[in-house]
């Protein structure tokens, strides 16, 4: 069974940071290419940011400079760092998996980002 679970989200001031962590499990980690996507209300899910197997990584325009993701292997997480957050930012921020030709998703992490 697959399982993404994200944690890290909460509540911060704009030009605040905050780092997420999606653990996974019941996939070959290392094979798969991890990514975040975001779904603010009332809006289509996006993508924020993908990381390959061999460490490529890929972002939106509007989070370029100031989001990174990561991983680590050898714990099976993958890491959203978010510095110099904006209200805008504020979404819901979902982990996603693609790994031997399938997709999956983790339930989310709210992320808040007051003015």
């Amino acid at each position: 069974q697959v399982q993404l679970v994200e944690s890290g989200g909460g509540l911060v001031q704009a030009g605040g940071s905050l780092r997420l962590s999606c653990a996974a499990s019941g996939i070959i980690f290392s094979a798969s290419v991890m990514g975040w996507y975001r779904q603010a209300p009332g809006k289509q899910r996006e993508l924020v940011a993908t990381i390959t197997s061999g460490g490529r990584t890929n972002y939106a325009d509007s989070v370029k400079g100031r989001f990174t993701i990561s991983r680590d292997n050898a714990k099976n997480t993958v890491y959203l760092q978010m510095n110099s957050l904006k209200p805008e930012d504020t979404a819901v921020y979902y982990c996603n998996a693609y790994a031997s030709l399938r997709t999956y998703w983790g339930q989310g992490t709210q992320v808040t980002v007051s003015s």
